[in-house]
């Protein structure tokens, strides 16, 4: 019951019929007020006027028996009037209130009290008032057998009639002669004015009632209703049950109020799926993150901790941190949580400690503050991640260090670490001092490029950050050290910067044994052309005999000698004598120490000049030149003495194969021949060499380019002719294969790149 009332109290709905009932009530009961004022105040006029009417009348009827002086006629229309419904009683007062007629024969000549309640209104004043409105001349009261009268009183006025006419004589300064008084009976009035104000009571009652009853019913089902079902729906989304939506459907602000609070909820609906999911994921990383995550106090007492913590250390309910993790009594001595706590900043720390199981881990700590809505630190959160693998895996990368770091040093060819951009030496191992002659303190800093010859720097520059190979590079130590080395470049990092990893081996004694072997090749290439090299000056110096005995014999027998003979000798002489001393110059040129610098040049020259020292031994022994030169050719980078060199024993090779097959046999022409051939292929020089002999047997083709191995007879070959060619061709970045294509005969297939600059001549 209390509870009952306790709703209807705060009900707005309540509050609003009662307000509206109470509104109501006010009009309806104001509107039948009033409404009964006006209807008892309308039938009274009715009443008085009728009244006055009558009285007037009664005036107008005696007014010629009173001019008369006729008493009978006057108490005659008295009487008649008197027996009408409603009227009580009929008097004429004269002016000393004496009742000199009556409807009441009892009441003639009774002389009244002037001030009583008929003649008051006259006689409140003295003099007596004249002039009186007709609201002053009514009066009403009560009759004691119940009921109300209501009196009217008239001035009967001295006329001038009355004052001249002989009959009876008054004053002329008499206005009043008397008064009518007539008294009527209310209860009819009164009576109708009871039916009237209770059929206006029912009236008003009913439309109170039934007005009542519309807003009840329009405020309970347009307004408390639906109040009532958007507290439940809003109670309902408060407990976190946002279906089913509040069906409310009406075309107004709580229609608008209901979609809103629907929309609402569905948005809550849908925000608080996703706060759900987030929290569930969330929560599921904090359980799930592979790393220690603690939530601690201002007493460093652990608050929240996850399955990673907890699997690890077994931590008790109410267990401190430094307990959990290192079995401590206090906290630790570097604690980035109690820095936290300090300044409200995150920190960060490395740690060890023992697992429940007892192994040492590691970790690395980060501590973050944990801040109230005041913004006051109230918490830390630390996050541990165990790093002993990385520890692990740092011990063993120090030692593996130390270990390459010793092998580094020992590496018995120098090695370099170059700045990428600079090519400055950022480190070197101990070999640099034993083959260079610095030690590693003066060379660190330097540029890599000091080590090359000056005109040379720019170049190797260039090639250092483009190769990875650069072979025969001569170098520069220390007091002038000269020494050639070959050169590996390899990309790397050095202390998180790009560097290059150079590598160099000291080839100069083996740069020295190949010169000296290929030197005494040389020298066994022209003991072997000694004989066509001496028909070759045999030629000259048979020309320079014959005109020189010419002009003794002429000087003996005194002869003259004609200006044309003697200038036609003389140029042959001339001749001869250039074309000695041209190859005087290329066996000694060819016969010298070459050095091992490369430069670009044409293979058909050295095709050319190769062929000028074999032209006439090959012409002797009856052997054919088929020339195929491509025109135009790329130029290749060599060495030109040791390439001619390399032309110069596959010469002879062909030379010895064709005389080696033809010996002691019948020839015809084109039986003994060379094909000296150049081409292009593919972007690279190619040159052939082609002879008729017997050719290479198949199970050999392999060897014949080792040293030592020879296919002549004992006595007529070294063996190094081949393997130093190999090497030769091999240093210009070419190849050399053999083929038998064209038996019986072997064609020697050299290959080299065309030189960078790619120029024709």
């Amino acid at each position: 019951m209390l509870r009952s009332i306790h709703r209807l109290r705060y009900s707005i709905g309540s509050k609003m019929i009662l307000a509206v009932g109470t509104i109501l009530l006010l009009v309806v009961a104001t509107w039948a007020y009033f409404n009964i004022k006006y209807q008892r105040e309308t039938l009274m006029e009715g009443v008085v006027s009728d009244a006055d009417r009558l009285s007037e009348t009664i005036m107008l009827g005696t007014h010629y028996a009173m001019m008369l002086n006729s008493r009978d006629d006057i108490n005659q229309i008295i009487q008649n009037i008197g027996r009408q419904k409603d009227i009580q009683n009929v008097r004429i007062y004269n002016k000393e209130g004496q009742i000199k007629f009556s409807n009441d024969p009892a009441e003639v000549d009774r002389i009244t009290n002037i001030k009583d309640e008929a003649c008051y209104i006259c006689h409140r004043s003295d003099p007596p008032m004249v002039e009186l409105s007709l609201d002053e001349r009514i009066r009403i009261f009560g009759r004691k057998s119940g009921g109300r009268l209501l009196g009217i009183i008239s001035p009967i006025r001295n006329e001038p009639g009355c004052a001249t006419d002989a009959c009876h004589v008054h004053p002329e300064d008499k206005k009043i002669l008397g008064a009518l008084d007539v008294v009527f009976s209310l209860s009819e009035t009164d009576q109708e004015i009871l039916v009237f104000e209770k059929w206006m009571t029912v009236f008003a009652v009913s439309v109170f009632v039934i007005t009542a009853a519309i807003i009840f019913f329009f405020v309970l089902r347009f307004i408390h209703r639906p109040i009532n079902k958007l507290i439940d729906g809003t109670r309902r989304i408060a407990k976190g049950e946002y279906q089913p939506l509040i069906d409310i459907h009406q075309s107004d602000e709580i229609g608008e109020l209901a979609v809103s609070v629907n929309k609402m909820g569905k948005e809550i609906s849908e925000k608080q799926s996703e706060l759900n999911r987030q929290r569930d994921e969330y929560q599921h990383l904090f359980e799930a993150v592979p790393c220690l995550i603690t939530v601690q106090d201002r007493q460093y007492k652990l608050l929240r901790f996850n399955r990673e913590f907890y699997e690890t250390f077994d931590p008790k309910p109410g267990d401190y941190c430094y307990h959990a993790y290192k079995g401590r009594n206090e906290k630790c001595e570097v604690c980035p949580v109690d820095r936290t706590f300090k300044d409200g900043k995150p920190h960060y720390s490395e740690e060890t400690g023992v697992k429940r199981d007892g192994s040492t881990v590691h970790w690395i700590v980060r501590s973050s503050p944990i801040r109230n809505p005041e913004g006051e630190v109230v918490a830390a959160m630390e996050i541990s991640l165990d790093i002993t693998p990385r520890k692990r895996l740092e011990e063993e990368l120090k030692k593996s260090e130390q270990k390459y770091y010793a092998i580094f040093n020992n590496i018995p060819n120098p090695v370099f670490v170059l700045d990428q951009e600079s090519l400055e030496i950022l480190d070197c191992n101990e070999s640099v001092s034993v083959v260079y002659g610095y030690e590693k303190g003066e060379i660190i800093n330097r540029s890599f490029l000091t080590l090359f010859r000056e005109e040379e720097r720019e170049l190797y520059a260039e090639k250092i950050s483009s190769s990875t190979v650069i072979n025969q590079v001569s170098h520069v130590g220390r007091q002038d050290k000269h020494l050639f080395v070959n050169i590996r470049v390899s990309p790397s990092e050095y202390h998180n910067r790009k560097v290059f990893l150079v590598t160099t081996s000291d080839i100069t004694q083996r740069l020295e044994t190949e010169q000296q072997l290929i030197q005494a090749s040389k020298m066994a290439t022209l003991g072997e052309m000694a004989t066509g090299v001496a028909h070759e000056l045999n030629q000259p110096l048979s020309v320079i005999k014959t005109s020189s005995g010419f002009f003794m014999k002429k000087i003996r027998k005194k002869e003259p000698i004609k200006d044309e003979i003697l200038y036609t000798l003389a140029e042959e002489i001339d001749t001869h004598v250039d074309r000695a001393t041209k190859i005087i110059n290329h066996m000694r040129q060819f016969g010298r120490m070459a050095d091992v610098k490369m430069t670009p040049l044409q293979i058909n020259d050295l095709l050319r000049k190769a062929f000028d020292l074999f032209s006439q031994q090959l012409k002797v022994r009856g052997i054919e030149v088929d020339w195929a030169l491509e025109e135009n050719l790329p130029k290749i980078k060599a060495n030109p003495d040791r390439m001619e060199q390399v032309f110069i024993n596959l010469l002879i090779n062909a030379r010895d194969a064709i005389e080696e097959r033809w010996e002691g046999k019948d020839f015809k022409p084109g039986d003994k021949k060379i094909t000296l051939r150049t081409f292009t292929e593919d972007g690279q020089v190619k040159a052939e060499v082609s002879d008729t002999g017997n050719g290479i047997p198949t199970g050999i083709a392999e060897r014949i380019f080792e040293p030592f191995f020879t296919t002549k007879d004992v006595g007529k070959g070294t063996g190094l002719g081949l393997s130093i060619s190999y090497s030769i061709i091999k240093e210009a970045g070419g190849h050399i294969r053999v083929s038998n294509r064209n038996r019986p005969g072997a064609t020697f297939i050299l290959t080299f790149p065309a030189a960078e600059d790619h120029e024709r001549e």
